[in-house]
């Protein structure tokens, strides 16, 4: 066991004046399984970075321990599977990569395989069972999940949950919930430790929530009260200054002026200091703001129906035969194990060309939302994103604003954005859209705790008629109320 110490912490990049972390400073303990949460953009992926020495900082850093950070990058994934893992852990034997592969429920014939030909989920797994085979080193797991099915994603956690000596950044608050016994989360200013499970921070946090209106409204209150005050000080040490104008004792009133000007500065300088104070009270405050949506009412009960459809693939169906239908109010969320056929059935709605069998009904003039899985086409400005999709640039740039998107952001390349970014944009455009049904795959990839919880607030005030998958077991019981199961 040993202390890891972060001690005024500073760091820009060389492209950007703004700085990621200004004079941070919190420990951990290397034995802690810790659980790293904060808003997408906020520099948890850098501090990872700045952990391993990546980039040059300002402040300390002092470990006694070697970090190691997963995904570990493969360059060559022509090569065996098993010569990858040796590489990556030259001190752990066969057998062990083969005990670590059991216990996530995954064939040891894929060490044999080139790495190229597992499934994304199968590499993840893969590289997860070499993790904790390097004794010593404090692990660095950077959002483990993003290509993991419901099952993948138990094993993981329940994997996990028996380590320890790990910081784990992830979004998904079941899985997080599952395996960590400390949450590190990013604020806006600061880094804070906090012992206990991700349900125990998240009641804190909900509790803060709660009176944060009230919080808010107070403090407002005094800063409005100190800068009136303020304002009545140099009013009244202007009148003061003004009387001597035609005074007979011009030197007694200059004289009793400057000792009521000096004694006025410094009332108005306290009262600054004050106004400064309760502002930085407000400026810390992580929040969740309420979203709005406006859905299109649909003139009958029934707006999607699927009989017996099966997508294919190269002549091949990819699942059973999927029968179901969309009403009015439902929000349907489709279910089951990678590759089983969610994003197609999705994509069939959105007008692509799947390959298919069975029937889809479409009811007539329905008109659709969608936010794709894939958001590597995003690029350029976003004021020109907006125009090309026809959607109202200032209602789209305020929803971004409550999902915690800075104005600078506004000027940049959606190409520089974070994945979590990328998403927001996907689902702010979907929210500033006025449609019957709302189609998202995948909405929550890489998408920040306290985002989801808006989202899901947003679907639970407004009731949109929605079908979705996502893997995110919380904002799916959530959120529900219809779920379908591919096999």
């Amino acid at each position: 066991m040993s202390m890891i110490k972060i001690e005024n912490l500073t760091f820009s990049y060389p492209t950007s004046y703004d700085l990621i972390f200004d004079h941070v400073n919190f420990q951990i303990d290397s034995d802690w399984k810790l659980g790293f949460v904060g808003r997408n953009g906020r520099g948890k992926t850098t501090l990872l970075k700045l952990l391993q020495g990546k980039y040059e900082y300002s402040g300390k850093i002092t470990s006694s321990v070697q970090f190691d950070y997963f995904p570990y990058d493969v360059e060559d994934k022509s090569r065996q599977t098993l010569e990858i893992l040796q590489d990556i852990c030259p001190s752990a034997q066969d057998w062990e990569f083969l005990r670590e592969l059991s216990i996530l429920e995954t064939d040891s014939e894929v060490l044999l395989r080139p790495f190229q030909t597992l499934s994304n989920g199968e590499q993840t797994k893969v590289l997860l069972s070499a993790l904790f085979l390097n004794e010593g080193h404090f692990l660095l797991i950077d959002e483990p999940t993003n290509h993991l099915d419901d099952r993948a994603r138990e094993l993981v956690s329940a994997y996990l949950n028996k380590k320890k000596s790990f910081l784990l950044v992830s979004h998904d608050r079941r899985f997080l919930d599952d395996c960590v016994d400390h949450i590190l989360s990013l604020n806006r200013e600061s880094i804070q430790v906090q012992s206990g499970n991700f349900s125990s921070f998240m009641s804190n946090f909900e509790r803060q929530q709660e009176s944060e209106a009230a919080q808010k409204e107070r403090l407002q209150k005094d800063i409005r009260r100190l800068q009136n005050a303020a304002k009545r000080t140099s009013d009244w040490s202007d009148r003061v200054e003004a009387s001597k104008t035609g005074a007979a004792d011009k030197g007694y009133v200059g004289h009793k002026a400057a000792k009521m000007m000096k004694r006025a500065k410094t009332i108005e300088s306290r009262q600054n200091q004050a106004i400064e104070q309760k502002s930085q009270l407000l400026k810390d405050k992580e929040t969740a703001e309420n979203l709005k949506l406006t859905p299109l009412s649909y003139r009958t009960d029934i707006l999607v129906s699927f009989s017996d459809v099966i997508p294919r693939y190269g002549g091949h169906s990819v699942c059973d035969p999927v029968s179901f239908t969309v009403h009015r109010g439902d929000r349907v969320a489709l279910c089951g194990r990678n590759g089983t056929g969610k994003s197609s059935l999705l994509k069939l709605l959105a007008g692509f060309p799947i390959d298919h069998t069975g029937t889809v009904s479409i009811g007539s003039g329905l008109v659709i939302s969608y936010v794709p899985q894939d958001t590597s086409h995003l690029k350029g400005k976003l004021s020109d994103y907006a125009r090309e999709n026809q959607i109202d640039e200032s209602l789209f740039k305020a929803v971004l604003r409550k999902l915690d998107f800075e104005r600078i952001q506004f000027e940049k390349d959606m190409t520089d954005f974070s994945g979590g970014q990328k998403k927001k944009v996907l689902i702010a455009k979907s929210l500033c859209e006025q449609a019957h049904l709302y189609v998202w795959d995948e909405p929550l990839n890489f998408i920040d705790v306290y985002s989801r919880i808006q989202i899901e607030r947003l679907i639970l005030e407004f009731c949109p008629a929605m079908i979705f998958v996502e893997h995110d077991r919380f904002f799916r019981d959530t959120a529900a109320t219809k779920t379908i199961s591919l096999q």
